[in-house]
């Protein structure tokens, strides 16, 4: 695996009057050189003030190539003739070797053998595209906003799923030898990450077990699975030389499939809690109103009455309806 290596590079400006006092100094021995030339008396010396006239005026064209500039949160990778010399990754106007190549490659996105054809947008090669690789590489943090994809979750349950992931560039040796194209790269890992780490965990607690309620799941522990995913995209993403920063879940939610059938149990489940706490209330309602109207001795309620007069309470408590009292003129007994 390739590592980084840093290198300076020297200020552009200095170089840049050099430069220029090269282009003149080219301009003064062409002129000597003609006016030599002219005079029948120093052709030599005329033939010499040219050869020196197109040394100086090579030396000014090479020294030009070498001047670039570096903004904040930018690199350059220095490749001479092949053999990677360094980074540079001092910002502003610099100048390098002329030779330190331009371009690092092509990045093709396909592998079928087809005709080259040349388009507005860089080499078209049969059904996919080539583009080349610059020699800067942009080290600022960026995001990539994944599609939703259908996955399964621990249950086997189809849900949909997407992520946000905030990236950067740590390492551009790795990230332009050691890949083919980084930025692919860390968009399809990170769609192969996010399948994984949902198949780890279940979209919900289906059951109401304490054992269970406590696991984690996709749905109510998303700090936990947006960490997770974040640990294993920067694992799989370390031999490109990208540093995950964070990674976030942005979507979740049942497949179309099973949302409906999901739902509903979901709402049988909100049903159930909501009548087990009415239940608990009225439980507790009816044993104060059967223990106040003992303590009065007023009123002497046998098991029977007690039992009725609890029945009659749980119905009116625990009803959807309001209660409809029915007059007994008669006794309890008849």
């Amino acid at each position: 695996m390739s590592t980084e290596k840093r290198i300076n590079a020297p200020s552009g400006w200095v170089m840049l009057f050099v430069t220029i006092a090269a282009y003149l100094a080219s301009c003064g021995l062409l002129v000597a050189a003609i006016i030599a030339l002219g005079s029948a008396s120093s052709p030599v010396s005329g033939g010499l003030l040219m050869f020196a006239y197109v040394i100086v005026l090579t030396f000014a064209v090479i020294a030009s190539c070498g001047f670039f500039t570096l903004q904040p949160g930018q690199a350059r990778v220095c490749v001479l003739f092949g053999d990677y010399k360094g980074t540079v990754r001092d910002e502003g106007f610099r100048w390098a070797n002329p030779f330190y190549s331009r371009n690092l490659g092509v990045v093709s996105d396909t592998t079928e053998q087809a005709p080259v054809e040349l388009s507005a947008g860089g080499i078209k090669l049969g059904g996919g595209t080539q583009r080349g690789h610059g020699s800067k590489i942009s080290t600022r943090a960026r995001t990539y906003n994944g599609d939703r994809i259908k996955v399964n979750d621990k249950m086997g349950n189809p849900i949909e799923i997407a992520t946000v992931v905030v990236w950067r560039v740590v390492d551009t040796a790795k990230a332009v030898f050691d890949v083919d194209d980084y930025e692919s790269y860390v968009y399809t890992v990170t769609e192969t990450a996010l399948r994984h780490v949902a198949s780890l965990y279940s979209y919900d607690h289906m059951e109401d077990d304490d054992d269970l309620a406590n696991t984690i799941t996709l749905r109510t522990n998303i700090e936990e699975v947006s960490e997770a995913l974040r640990v294993e995209l920067d694992r799989r993403l370390e031999i490109a030389g990208v540093d995950v920063v964070d990674a976030r879940l942005t979507h979740l939610a049942y497949a179309p499939e099973i949302a409906q059938a999901m739902l509903r149990r979901q709402q049988a489940e909100a049903i159930i809690a909501a009548r087990k706490k009415i239940v608990e209330g009225a439980v507790s309602m009816v044993d104060m109103a059967v223990e106040k109207l003992a303590e009065g001795g007023n009123i002497d309620l046998d098991d029977e009455r007690k039992a009725a007069m609890a029945s009659n309470l749980m119905v009116v408590l625990c009803g959807d309806s309001e209660a409809q009292p029915v007059l007994n003129t008669g006794s309890l007994y008849n």
